[in-house]
């Protein structure tokens, strides 16, 4: 990884995070987590006061050697037994059907072989389980979605490899889940970056 990937990105990735208007979502996501869970790109560690303790193991996966280090130092006065791996979402390195509950939050954006990656995650999740997700994504508008496809390329150089168009409903069906429950919208900010989708799918 070069000096901007590894020493700069993370602290950026992590500052950007750290946006209040995030908070509610943080919230309500981890809120509906439980029993043994896997956070996919689990950073700084931003997510980790929202748990609760219907959570009774916590496995953080970051492929960012720095962003562990950060949720090494985050995790050290939580609740849960928090392990962390450094380690990709392509190649999920954990048996199958272990996993009650998968968090992904503003994360699919950024892995280069997204479907692989969701792929993993059903593999991983037992029969029953759940995949929580808040992501941002293709937006409804044609007028945003042409911004979005302008900017993505450029983004993603200076995003870690961020993508502004991903149609996120598509991508976790296309993989095999039932999406029950979504609902998405804008928060404040440029409308190519800031369309969510959060809602909950099952394998």
């Amino acid at each position: 990884m070069g000096f901007y990937a590894n020493r700069i990105l993370p602290h950026l990735v992590n500052l950007t995070m750290r946006n209040r208007h995030l908070v509610p979502y943080r919230e309500r996501v981890m809120a509906a987590a439980e029993g043994r869970v896997l956070e996919i790109g689990i950073g700084s560690g931003l997510n980790l006061p929202f748990y609760t303790p219907r959570v009774h193991e916590l496995l953080g996966l970051e492929p960012s050697a720095r962003l562990v280090a950060m949720a090494r130092h985050a995790s050290s006065g939580s609740f849960l037994p928090v392990t962390l791996i450094e380690g990709s979402a392509e190649a999920i390195p954990l048996e199958d059907k272990c996993i009650d509950t998968v968090v992904t939050t503003w994360t699919l954006c950024t892995i280069p072989r997204v479907a692989q990656a969701l792929e993993e995650v059903r593999r991983v999740l037992k029969p029953g389980g759940q995949l929580l997700f808040v992501e941002h994504g293709l937006a409804p508008e044609d007028s945003v979605r042409k911004w979005q496809d302008r900017l993505t390329p450029v983004w993603k150089r200076i995003g870690g490899g961020c993508h502004l168009n991903r149609p996120i409903p598509a991508l976790i069906e296309t993989a095999g889940f039932d999406v029950g429950e979504i609902k998405a919208g804008y928060i404040r900010g440029p409308k190519p970056m800031t369309y969510i989708y959060e809602g909950r799918a099952r394998p």
